[in-house]
């Protein structure tokens, strides 16, 4: 079973939306990796972390796309795959049955 997910955000200013996150929407944060400004946020039982476009750090220049992503999160994967499988046959034979009827 999926327990939760990770998203990012990648932002061309990550210091105001992250600021936006905390401040105007309230969000709480769950980590402050390296410093204030580098904040994860909570969101019930998933995460989320805005991630600058362009950044330097340890004298090295990263540049990223304006893009999101999202990582899926279980405790157990085989028992999750397992379930979508079972999950996905069944919506099959469903569909199969209705159109038969």
């Amino acid at each position: 079973m999926i327990t939760s997910i990770h998203t990012l955000i990648y932002s061309d200013d990550a210091k105001a939306t992250r600021a936006f996150l905390r401040d105007v929407l309230g969000w709480k944060y769950v980590a402050e990796d390296w410093d204030d400004d580098w904040l994860i946020f909570k969101s019930g039982p998933s995460e989320m972390g805005v991630h600058p476009t362009h950044s330097e750090w340890e004298g090295k220049t990263y540049d990223h796309p304006r893009l999101h992503s999202i990582a899926i999160m279980c405790d157990d994967i085989d028992a999750t795959v397992s379930c979508g499988q079972m999950e996905r046959s069944s919506e099959a034979q469903s569909r199969n049955a209705s159109t038969v009827a």
